[in-house]
């Protein structure tokens, strides 16, 4: 008998810390296609993730954490029902353009992996909540991130970033933004004033000027 057979009707499958160790994505989950909402295969050894995840069209939450993934499958957009995305702790060097198909997206995490910019696409999640890419080597947040209305968290911390773009003065709902121990020389001119909601700007370890905070 299948997993496939036996699991059917379950949304949630959790496969943390499994005795059995793989070093490929189980295809016995692939199987399940539109019945899983929510597939954590944090620490598993995983090496890449399949062309066919996109069957698993409904999945709204995926966690691969602490694995070995060197890139994401380019038809990655046709899950069109993905809430949340955490790949942290991998290899991951780029992000494909088909990011910014994933319009339902609110939550994505790829920190301490191996990033040196982010896809101008990625200014068409408009419902992205939290935007966390500590611990990369980017050098540059995309001017089209001003365009992700509804961010309210970016943490950029541990990068090489030596500006922010005008453009995130744009972001009205933004509370948080953490950029310790990048090389951010200024921020926009009008970041504070623009940025109503902004709460918390952490700036440890760059070399910028007070200047930039005067009123």
């Amino acid at each position: 008998m299948k997993i496939a057979d036996i699991l059917t009707g379950y949304v949630f499958l959790d496969f943390v810390f499994n005795s059995y160790v793989p070093q490929t994505f189980p295809d016995e989950i692939l199987d399940l296609e539109g019945s899983v909402r929510t597939l954590d295969l944090t620490r598993n050894k995983l090496v890449d993730i399949p062309m066919e995840i996109s069957k698993l069209i409904n999945l709204q939450r995926l966690v691969l954490a602490d694995n070995l993934i060197g890139r994401l499958p380019m038809n990655l957009g046709k899950l069109q029902s993905l809430k949340v995305m955490t790949l942290d702790g991998n290899r991951v060097t780029t992000l494909p353009d088909e990011l910014g198909q994933l319009v339902k997206l609110e939550r994505l995490s790829i920190s301490g992996n191996l990033l040196v910019n982010l896809p101008e696409t990625i200014g068409s999640l408009r419902n992205l909540i939290l935007l966390n890419v500590s611990n990369n080597k980017i050098r540059s947040l995309p001017e089209s991130i001003g365009s992700c209305y509804s961010l309210e968290e970016i943490q950029a911390d541990e990068n090489s970033i030596e500006e922010l773009p005008s453009s995130v003065c744009n972001l009205v709902h933004l509370k948080s933004l953490c950029l310790n121990n990048n090389n951010v020389k200024q921020i926009p001119p009008n970041l504070l004033k623009d940025c109503k909601s902004l709460q918390n700007i952490s700036l440890h370890g760059n070399p910028i000027s007070l200047d930039y905070f005067q009123q």
